[in-house]
């Protein structure tokens, strides 16, 4: 099977995940790069452009969201169709978010293989309608900071809450919850880490007058 203009590039931090993406794609003949956040997506990209761009939402350094609209800003990368999944960016605004910033399909994890690869077979023979135009910087930055705050806020609760059952709960039942708690906090810490690069990014465009000062 040929995919025109170059490899599927697969964007997703958890190595099994992104591991059990590559083979099932390369399985059925697709060219196949990996990488395991948007940074060095980007860097892929600047060496070779892919047909299709699979991408998590939820990564360290750059996430999905923050990918996209670099690629989307970038005139020779804007029209690369884009994947979303995410096991975490789940709610209607989330996923909204997400296809107006150009995403073409979001799919949920954990990923039904079949339907998964029905989906990049139809981008990739059918091709795609035109990308929307260009969400602006103010309204970029607006949309990503409530989706991490939102998201924080989530992940905040969900740990409170799992720590609280685990006080009541027989020593037998602890190990489960302690895995997710594990898994909640390791999420959470992402999300704060985006945040922060957020801020950073903001201040360095007020200083410059690029953004609104009440962003």
């Amino acid at each position: 099977m040929n995919v025109p203009y170059g490899p599927i590039l697969v964007v997703e931090d958890t190595p099994n995940l992104l591991e059990l993406l590559e083979v099932t794609l390369r399985f059925k003949g697709y060219p196949v790069i990996g990488a395991t956040n948007g940074e060095e997506a980007l860097e892929v990209v600047e060496k070779v452009r892919p047909a299709l761009v699979i991408t998590d939402i939820l990564m360290p350094k750059m996430d999905g969201y923050a990918l996209v609209y670099h690629l989307r800003k970038n005139p020779p990368t804007s029209q690369i169709p884009v994947i979303f999944i995410s096991a975490t960016y789940l709610t209607k605004e989330d996923k909204s978010f997400a296809l107006s910033l150009g995403g073409v399909r979001f799919i949920e994890k954990p990923i039904d293989t079949e339907d998964f690869l029905l989906t990049v077979a139809e981008i990739l023979t059918q091709g795609v309608s035109k990308a929307p135009e260009l969400m602006g910087e103010k309204e970029f930055y607006q949309g990503y900071r409530e989706r991490l705050e939102n998201k924080l806020m989530h992940k905040n609760t969900q740990i409170s809450r799992t720590k609280r059952l685990l006080e009541t709960l027989p020593e037998n039942q602890k190990p489960a919850f302690e895995t997710l708690l594990a898994q909640v906090i390791e999420d959470r810490d992402k999300i704060q880490e985006e945040l922060n690069d957020l801020f950073r990014t903001l201040e360095e465009l007020r200083v410059t007058g690029k953004v609104d000062s009440n962003l």
